[in-house]
């Protein structure tokens, strides 16, 4: 099937290519397979240089085929809307580069959040005019707001609601403060203030993460179908399905849904290798943040060395009882500066609710977590993985996900706001969920060059699975990751398991790795439940 500009060709191989001819005639080849995520382009130099044209167009093409090969009537509308979408942007790209003008204007972009060159556009033959960003090939136009000089992302036809920046959306705070620091993370709210009214209040944060109606993504790069196919990999996705299942997580909307939003959480920072310490990391923070009410860094204590940040999990996310937490820290640093970190009073509030609401805690857990597993599994017997776009309401149910999936996007924020403080090292403590947060955060840090670095990480009753790539949390630390796991830890033994297919937790059953840094420690002789860590283990 082949649209006005965009056709494709496939081979016995199964190679496939992509040509975009523009309405001047320009024409731009694109060659891979389904598996392929930065397709090979060749042809007109303008077409080839601009990312947006070339991440739309692979989008279109392996959407037009994931859609010829459906089966499942859900799955072939999911693959039709979404082709459709991309060569819709994928040919208006095509035709504003044939009216490019030597004319440039230079200014900050709302599509990749940097300082560059703009392009003039001249409508003789696409009938619009606006700009092309010379980094990140989004249409763009000048800010509606009065006064500013900033650059809007726009679509590629004509509108009639008036384009504000980023700074005027609120997506991110600011552009010249991007790069700005604080002393220590207490000092986060500094970093979230805005320089602008909020001129466009429909404008949704975290709908800014993906390439929908000829808008522009976010993210340096324009191109939410290529880091698609990076995440999906991450994720231990193959192939096509690797592509569609890191694309719907791009866009997966709401926690609620079981989507992870503007930025796909620790996957997209570490696919994308996005600058935390830049504005896009500024957006990213500021998204994360200001969607869960309950995030708060408290500096608990001064001290000397270096400072301790520790976090709890479900079962005492609303308790003010930090006794444990704080006495775990004491005795392995018994003179450092504390910080608490408060995150996902909602989420964790409810998936411990769900499990012990008038239950013991064994059977608490497994009836939750069969209750859990049981809306992920329709979704996945209706859909199949090739378009877990479509389970997002289904993982609604799913108490587990939607707290792992605030977990993964806290540790973001706060490997965000770390990057910003003026301190060089930290230590990360965390339990259960909190645990999670803090892996998250160590190996989003360990993506940015110049980042603070993590001295030790303690990790206790950890809710992450065994079983993954540990390579880039092994080099996230400059001493040790210590993981304290209880085969006694009945929560993560039934609730986490059953949950998560099966999955084994870190927590229950140590990483098994053999990376040098990452130590596991039995401590089943001492703690019988998940919430007996922080009071009975004796850190290293």
């Amino acid at each position: 099937m082949a649209t006005n500009s965009l056709k494709i060709t496939t081979f016995p191989d199964g190679t496939t290519t992509c040509a975009v001819r523009s309405l001047a005639g320009r024409l731009l080849v694109l060659t891979g397979d389904l598996a392929t995520i930065e397709p090979i382009a060749t042809g007109d130099e303008r077409m080839v240089a601009n990312k947006a044209l070339v991440h739309n167009a692979w989008a279109y093409a392996k959407h037009e085929l994931e859609y010829r090969a459906a089966v499942e009537d859900d799955q072939r509308k999911s693959h039709r809307k979404q082709a459709d979408e991309h060569a819709a942007v994928a040919g208006g790209i095509a035709d504003l580069l044939d009216d490019l003008t030597d004319e440039s204007a230079t200014a900050w972009c709302s599509g990749c959040f940097i300082r560059t060159e703009h392009r003039k556009v001249r409508g003789k033959r696409s009938g619009v005019r606006a700009h092309v960003c010379a980094s990140c090939g989004a249409a763009t136009v000048g800010c509606a707001a009065p006064q500013c000089d900033h650059m809007a992302t726009r679509g590629t036809g004509s509108f009639r609601i008036p384009r504000y920046c980023a700074e005027h959306r609120h997506d991110i705070p600011s552009f010249e403060r991007a790069t700005d620091t604080v002393e220590g993370p207490e000092d986060y709210e500094k970093l979230l203030k805005y320089d602008k009214p909020n001129l466009s209040r429909a404008t949704k944060l975290a709908a800014a993460g993906i390439l929908a109606a000829g808008m522009a993504v976010p993210g340096g790069i324009a191109a939410a179908p290529a880091v698609g196919g990076a995440i999906g990999a991450m994720m231990g996705y193959g192939g096509a399905v690797a592509a569609n299942v890191g694309l719907a997580f791009l866009g997966g909307g709401a926690v609620a849904a079981g989507g992870l939003g503007m930025a796909g959480g620790a996957y997209v920072v570490a696919a994308v290798g996005a600058a935390l310490g830049g504005a896009l990391g500024a957006g990213i923070t500021n998204a994360y943040v200001r969607e869960d009410k309950s995030f708060d860094i408290e500096k608990f204590r001064d001290g000397v060395g270096t400072p301790v940040i520790v976090t709890r999990g479900f079962l005492n996310e609303s308790s003010a009882d930090w006794r444990a937490a704080v006495e775990f820290v004491d005795r392995r640093y018994p003179d450092a500066p504390i910080y608490k970190l408060n995150w996902g009073s909602k989420e964790l509030a409810a998936l411990g609710a769900l499990i012990f609401k008038g239950m013991g805690v064994r059977h608490g857990a497994v009836a939750a977590a069969r209750m859990a597993a049981k809306a992920s599994k329709r979704a996945a017997v209706k859909l199949g993985p090739v378009a877990p776009v479509m389970i997002a309401a289904d993982m609604a149910k799913n108490p587990w996900h939607t707290a792992m999936v605030r977990a993964d996007r806290t540790g973001v924020a706060l490997a965000g706001i770390l990057t910003r403080t003026e301190i060089p090292s930290y230590h990360l403590v965390g339990h259960s969920l909190g645990a999670r947060v803090m892996i998250t955060a160590a190996r989003t840090l360990a993506t940015q060059k110049g980042a603070p670095r993590i001295d030790t990480i303690h990790v206790v009753g950890a809710a992450i699975g065994r079983k993954g790539d540990w390579r880039t949390l092994n080099s996230a630390v400059s001493n040790k990751v210590h993981n304290y796991f209880s085969e006694r830890d009945w929560v993560l033994r039934y609730g986490y398991a059953v949950a998560q297919g099966g999955s084994v937790a870190a927590g229950l059953a140590g990483f098994g790795t053999s990376y040098p840094n990452i130590v596991d420690h039995d401590v089943s002789h001492c703690v019988d439940g998940h919430s007996g860590y922080f009071a009975n283990v004796e850190p290293e």
